[in-house]
């Protein structure tokens, strides 16, 4: 994966946000930590892991990846507050199901906040990764549809839209 342009690119879009909201990274280190949980939730969603009540199948994969990135897209921009770039490599695939990868993820996004290490980040990265490999996603299709997403936040930003 290309790890250091895809923190490029966030960073540019960050920066981007915060001089036209006229903000600080810090300012907004708590509001990227609830949206990733938000993300986190919405991909749980997409997916119905955890509707065991339900016989709806998951949404399209196309809506379930772009799900997937947004919250990847919140992970760069907090390891760029911190000055975290994560340094691993895709695993193979988790033996564990998509409803443990997601309560895992939460416990380490909760981790994270209480105690924001490199170590604690690049866990959190790995295990978001995880989830993505569960998903069936490589790292082609995960690099494409963070570089078209950024693409459509920039467009967003231009145009007043006001979103991660």
């Amino acid at each position: 994966m290309k790890w250091d342009s895809l923190y490029k690119l966030q960073k540019e879009l960050d920066d981007d946000i915060l001089m036209r909201n006229s903000l600080t990274r810090e300012e907004v280190f708590d509001d990227k930590l609830l949206a990733l949980i938000v993300e986190v939730g919405e991909l749980a969603n997409e997916t119905r892991c955890f509707k065991y009540w339900s016989q709806k199948g998951p949404s399209e994969q196309s809506v379930i990846l772009e799900e997937f990135v947004d919250g990847d897209s919140f992970l760069l921009s907090i390891g760029i507050d911190y000055g975290y770039n994560y340094n691993g490599q895709l695993r193979e695939n988790s033996e564990s199901s998509l409803t443990e990868l997601f309560h895992m993820l939460y416990g380490k996004i909760n981790r994270f906040k209480q105690n924001p290490t490199n170590m604690h980040y690049q866990k959190l990265m790995s295990t978001y990764l995880d989830v993505g490999l569960k998903l069936n996603f490589t790292e082609d299709d995960i690099l494409h549809a963070y570089l078209d997403k950024n693409k459509v936040n920039h467009e967003r930003q231009q145009s007043g839209y006001l979103v991660l």
